[in-house]
This record gives C-alpha cells, structure tokens and sequence, in this order.
C-alpha cells in the first residue's frame, strides 16, 4: 500500500484529497505546516509527498529543496500560485507535477498514479477483506488460495477496483473492459459480474446500481 503525505494548511482541501485518496487504496497521513512536515519526513516512510506551496514557518519551495537533497521522494505540488513564473520555478526545484487550485479530485488521482507509475510505485496489490489482488501479475487470492479468472473477469474486477465506491457506468465499462461498441442491451456484462460475485463470494460487494451500471462498494 502506497503511503502518501498530505501538507496543506487548509484543512477542507487535505480532508478531501485524503478522503478521496483513502477510497482508491492509499494510506495517507496530514500535516498543516513545513516544519512538521520536514519532520515526518525525517522519520517516516513515503512514496509520494503532495505539497502546498504558501505553508507557514516554512514554505513548499524550500521544503521540496529539502526533500530534493536528502531523500528521494516524488513530489506533486498541491497550489493556488497559478502563474507560470511559479510552475516554471516549482519544476525547476524538481517537484513531478504541478497542480493549481481549484482542481478536479479525478484529475489528482490520476496524475498521482502517474507519478507512482513513473517512479514504479504503483499500487500493485490491492487487498479487500480476504481476497488479495495484484494487478500487475494479474493474480487474484481468496483466504491465501489463487482464484482462476478469465481475462475479462479480471479486465473486469481491476476497473471495479480502481473506482470503488463510484459507480460505473455500462457504457463506461464496456468501453474500458471490452474496448469496442457491444451492443448494451447484451448480457455478457451482467454474466461476467455474476461469476465475479460467484467467485469471490461477492454478492454482497458488487452492486447493481439502477439505471447506471455497477459499483464496487467496500
């Protein structure tokens, strides 16, 4: 599991980045000012720091020129300095990516796994109750013992998972899993969702969401 670091004083913002982050896998922890947060650097662990810019005590540019010289962390700057003077600048210092406020929640996501992607951090393995899944290996384990999928059920299952607790759309799904324009009145979607629910005593996990397509609550 990716451990994220959240500094941002505006408590809203890291309430939401970390609600929303927290529901795709990652664990992530908060801090409101640089001082505290070169600290936790300091004696923690973490795969990806997302950081504000106008911090109090010490601000984003001089911390990430701290992290650049001693740790290897990837680093996404989270700011509403929205000038090119301060992208250019934040780049230059070597921060992944820059983000301006306000922002899109799936834009973040996204390019967090990214950066994690580039950094080969990606969030491999996913684990939900007693079922383990790594969608790298394409390898799916309930109660330690490997479940056999057939490439769309787990084409099927690895969307589910990278949007739990959003619900999906039918076309949305057939576009991503199927990658072609299948006729939506066919069945093959709501067959392969009952042997996914069958396989993996799902029933109760995989809804059915009226009038949209499905979701994967957890």
């Amino acid at each position: 599991m990716n451990r994220i670091l959240i500094v941002e004083d505006e408590i809203a913002i890291s309430d939401l980045i970390k609600i929303s982050l927290e529901t795709k896998g990652y664990k992530c922890e908060v801090v409101n000012d640089g001082e505290k947060a070169s600290d936790l650097i300091e004696r923690k662990k973490y795969d990806l720091i997302l950081l504000d810019i106008m911090l109090p005590k010490v601000d984003g540019y001089e911390l990430l020129e701290y992290i650049r010289q001693t740790f290897e962390i990837p680093t996404i700057f989270i700011t509403a300095k929205n000038q090119t003077a301060d992208k250019i600048k934040g780049l230059r210092l070597g921060a992944d990516d820059y983000i301006t406020k306000p922002f899109e929640i799936g834009e973040l996501i996204a390019r967090v796994e990214a950066v994690l992607r580039r950094y080969n951090k990606g969030n491999e393995t996913q684990k939900i109750d007693d079922v383990e899944i790594n969608l790298t290996a394409r390898i799916v384990k309930k109660c330690g013992k490997e479940i056999n999928l057939t490439p769309k059920e787990f084409d099927l299952l690895s969307l589910l998972i990278q949007n739990k607790n959003y619900a999906l759309y039918r076309e949305t799904i057939f576009e991503k899993v199927w990658g072609e324009d299948l006729d939506f009145e066919t069945r093959t979607l709501d067959l392969h969702i009952q042997r996914l629910r069958k396989k993996l005593d799902w029933k109760d996990k995989i809804k059915t969401v009226y009038k949209i397509g499905y979701m994967l609550e957890v």
